[in-house]
């Protein structure tokens, strides 16, 4: 390269100038505030910028002060002398706060003690506001400690938090001065960003929020363990009960209450039966995984029993209660059942405390037995007498149809999915097949290798998430029903969601277009975010189990009563009593009005506890809605098909 070409590349500009000439011209003020910015942080710089801006300011007023003065309506004093040095330095001193000085000694020691009084001030001020900014700092940062009590404290974070904040809103309608406290991690001001959010119309229940270690006993003393009345522990992860346990641990180490009821979600069943062992039964153990899988499991085989299972859990509604009723000594659980006209009895607790949901038809009562029921409030369970109508008409039991085999298809995988199969396992009819469809990029094809549950068939593809391939899982039987499991811990639980409710949509679409060899069925979903919710009914399920919802309510249920805990404990592990929804026409004929208490009678004679019906025609296509709870025992209604008979009864 030559030495011209050289100089054009590299200091020239496009016609042989140099290439500063070549640059766009920049102007004063840009240049200026250019240097400005660029000196700015330096203090010497920034002390004689602002000493310019004094001099500058100084003789701006003189300036403003002259323009002023020579308006007559706006002064008519004698006229201004001209303007001179002691004009301008008159101004500079005032803005300073000095001035009348007769000599320039004077002067100067005045500046000298303006500086040194600036100087000073500012750094009693600087200090002072830096005291005040880090006491409000520290306390936005949640430090300080809890002087309430009778609060429920809520260690842990996860968005099972918003929930039972809601639920536990209701349930406190009627105390004086409802508050939950909540201690996790998390910053104080992430977590009251998030529930401002999340849990808006929380009412009068007031919740404070702490910053700290659960697993720290020195920061749990800030928490006022001994002055909660419940005390939540939530699992954060799935990892994995190792927080929890510690968070236990430290929760005994600095609790002087014994009578404080401690709620601990974990995964593992050894780990529940070790902490309630080991704490003496202070802590009850709360399996949210176990109750989502049995849910989901059980709604995929029941239409509506998603709802019915909400619809118990709640506050709001009818709720399970507990009551003593002298009047029962001596008649049996079969008498119960029909003594109560605006109640549901489901079981008993025995003399010994011990409870038994739908317990043999025969057991007698005592006085000291404790009776079960559903009911709008506590005041509501009241004993009516036995239907003596009802309960001495000969009613016999009218034989069930025999169960036929079951295909299901389950597209999506995770740690649940291998619960909720496991679960379905143990009711599936002989013959069942499960057809399991996961994608290759977030679930390893090894873990659905070598799947084995019982009796039934299971199979399994990795697909890659093209619709052919969706398509030909989809029709290649006929399939009873299609679970859409979410895609837990592979990805983010919003992704997880957003995946499963693309899903049910490709899965409507397959159903209404012609030609595909897909067959409409009944689609159930699991939603991981209780927001999602209304989002995944626009897309048209026929069942949702929303796991945050479910495992919230139960928590919150136990940590309200946690009398509680055994019933749900029988409701919702793989043995003993379970909900059910059966088809009304396997107790009564289509078409004939009957009396609810008659109904009520005719499943006791089937070893059942009849907590309520669906009626399909108050929720026309809908099958997961249209759930009535404990209606009152002379309810009129006429069955029809697609209508049931909501139980409480043995696998």
């Amino acid at each position: 390269m030559s030495e011209n070409n050289l100089n054009r590349s590299y200091g020239q500009g496009a016609k042989g100038e140099p290439a500063a000439a070549s640059a766009k011209k920049v102007g004063f003020i840009t240049r200026l505030r250019y240097n400005f910015d660029n000196s700015i942080a330096r203090s010497g710089a920034f002390v004689a910028y602002m000493f310019a801006a004094l001099i500058i300011m100084s003789i701006v007023v003189v300036i403003i002060k002259y323009a002023l003065y020579a308006v007559p309506a706006l002064y008519s004093g004698d006229p201004l002398a001209t303007p001179n040095f002691e004009t301008f330095w008159g101004s500079f001193a005032t803005l300073l706060g000095k001035g009348g000085e007769a000599t320039w000694a004077d002067r100067i020691l005045g500046i000298l003690y303006w500086a040194i009084t600036v100087t000073i001030a500012g750094s009693v001020t600087g200090f002072i506001v830096g005291v005040i900014q880090r006491t409000f700092e520290r306390l936005r940062k949640g430090k300080s400690p809890v002087i309430d009590s009778g609060h429920t404290l809520i260690l842990g974070w996860s968005n099972r938090v918003f929930p039972i904040l809601k639920e536990l809103a209701i349930a406190n309608e009627n105390v004086r001065k409802p508050l939950v406290v909540i201690f996790s991690d998390q910053s104080r001001e992430f977590m009251e960003d998030e529930i401002e959010s999340r849990a808006e119309g929380l009412g009068k229940l007031k919740v404070v929020t702490r910053s700290g270690d659960p697993t720290n006993p020195g920061d749990l003393k800030r928490a006022n363990i001994s002055g909660a009345k419940s005390i939540i522990i939530l699992d954060e992860n799935e990892s994995g009960d190792a927080t929890i346990v510690s968070t236990v641990l430290a929760v005994k180490s600095v609790n002087n209450n014994s009578n404080t009821r401690i709620i601990a979600e974990v995964d593992d069943p050894h780990t529940a039966e070790a902490l309630e062992t080991a704490t003496q039964g202070r802590v009850i153990s709360v399996r949210s995984h176990d109750v989502i899988a049995r849910v989901t499991a059980q709604a995929s085989r029941q239409p509506g029993l998603a709802a019915v299972v909400l619809d118990l859990l709640d506050f709001a509604g009818d709720e399970i209660y507990f009551a003593s009723v002298p009047a029962l000594a001596g008649k049996t659980y079969a008498d119960a059942i029909l003594a109560f006209n605006t109640a549901s009895v489901i079981g008993i607790v025995d003399d010994q405390g011990v409870t038994h949901l739908n317990p043999k038809q025969g057991i007698k009562l005592t006085a000291g037995t404790q009776v079960i029921a559903i009911a709008e409030d506590d005041d509501k369970v009241v004993y009516t007498g036995v239907r003596e109508d009802i309960a001495n008409k000969k009613i016999s039991a009218k034989k069930l149809p025999a169960a036929k085999a079951e295909h299901l298809l389950v597209i999506g995988w995770s740690s649940m999915g291998r619960s909720v199969v496991a679960e379905l396992a143990e009711f599936l009819p002989k013959g069942s097949s499960v057809h399991i469809v996961a994608q290759s990029k977030f679930v390893d094809a090894a873990q659905l290798a070598d799947l084995k549950f019982g009796d039934v068939k299971v199979t399994h593809a990795s697909v890659s998430g093209d619709i052919d391939e969706l398509i030909a899982a989809a029709s290649a039987k006929k399939y009873d029903e299609v679970i859409i499991l979410g895609y837990r811990n592979a990805i983010s639980e919003s992704e997880a969601d957003a995946q499963t409710m693309l899903t049910m949509l490709q899965m409507n679409q397959l159903f209404e277009a012609d030609g595909n060899g897909v067959e409409p069925t009944r689609l159930v979903a699991e939603i991981l975010d209780s927001r999602k919710a209304e989002l995944a009914r626009v897309a048209a399920a026929d069942d949702l189990v929303v796991s945050d919802n479910l495992a919230a309510l139960l928590i919150a249920q136990v940590s309200e009563n946690p009398a509680l805990a055994p019933v749900f404990d029988d409701l919702f592990d793989a043995e003993g009593a379970s909900i059910n929804v059966r088809a009304v026409e396997n107790y009564v004929p289509l078409g004939k009005e009957i009396e609810y208490a008659e109904l009520v009678a005719i499943a006791r004679a089937h070893g059942e506890s009849a907590i309520g019906f669906r009626l399909l025609a108050n929720a026309p296509g809908d099958p997961a809605s249209g759930v009535q709870l404990n209606p009152a025992k002379t309810t009129l209604f006429k069955p029809t098909a697609g209508d049931a008979l909501v139980v409480i009864s043995g696998l």
